[in-house]
């Protein structure tokens, strides 16, 4: 139960990093969006850019996170139970589980960064 509460914790903490950054980077690009709507890109290109961008930062973590924990495993064996320190199915699972995660936590910041009036962009500043 303990863990349980600790991985939950960490998924929570890893969703709020995703969405923090990919929120810092939608104002800090408010301008370029607004000049990508001006001349004429879509929402869904633009709501897609920013998707991209925190599956991008997604996958890096995956990878890294991966290979960090295929190496730390072998030293966490001896505290589990029914499971093997190396199991493809637990590693694919918490993968799925974070993308589906991260993905909802950049969907709030793609949204806003389409509904970017580029009047309002090229008048800021």
């Amino acid at each position: 139960m303990l863990v349980g509460g600790f991985a939950l914790l960490a998924l929570v903490i890893a969703a709020v990093g995703v969405f923090s950054v990919l929120a810092f980077s939608v104002t800090q690009r408010t301008r370029e969006f607004g000049i990508r709507c001006a001349l004429g890109a879509g929402r869904r290109e633009v709501s897609n850019t920013v998707l991209r961008e925190g599956l991008v930062l997604t996958g890096i973590g995956l990878g890294l996170g991966g290979l960090a924990a295929a190496a730390l495993s072998r030293s966490l064996a001896s505290f589990l139970f029914g499971v093997s320190a190396g199991d493809p199915a637990t590693f694919l699972v918490v993968a799925l589980t974070f993308t589906v995660v991260a993905a909802t936590a950049a969907w709030v910041p793609a949204r806003r960064a389409a509904r970017v009036d580029p009047m309002v962009a090229l008048r800021a500043e």
